[in-house]
């Protein structure tokens, strides 16, 4: 069964950057989109950016102008270059790839903590 590693998180005081990584363990095809998501305590998982295989990338509101998305679908590896960081920010980040028809693939999560 392939699997997401994720790898990246961290503990980083308030204005500083992190850089998450996401590959798969095998080779996952005809993804729509690989993307990030977040799960802070007591809250719901949200869409913090996705990639979509033709190029086009989304972000969520709160992230967009410090957070960039990047990746590689043939290689099945996507990042999140995480910049000015709050501590609103802090969460376990997800990486997701979607395939349509096909149950999701996620990864086992990462710790981000940022302090002020």
């Amino acid at each position: 069964q392939v699997r997401l590693v994720e790898s990246g998180g961290g503990l980083v005081q308030a204005g500083g950057s992190l850089r998450l990584s996401c590959a798969a363990s095998g080779s996952i095809f005809r993804v729509t989109f690989m993307g990030w998501y977040r799960q802070a305590p007591g809250k719901q998982r949200e869409l913090v950016a996705r990639i979509f295989r033709g190029g086009i990338i989304n972000y969520a509101d709160s992230v967009r102008g410090r957070f960039t998305i990047s990746g590689d679908n043939a290689k099945n590896t996507v990042y999140l270059q995480m910049n000015s960081l709050k501590p609103e920010d802090t969460a376990v980040y997800y990486c997701n790839f979607f395939v349509l028809g096909s149950p999701d693939y996620w990864g086992q999560g990462t710790q981000v903590t940022v302090s002020s």
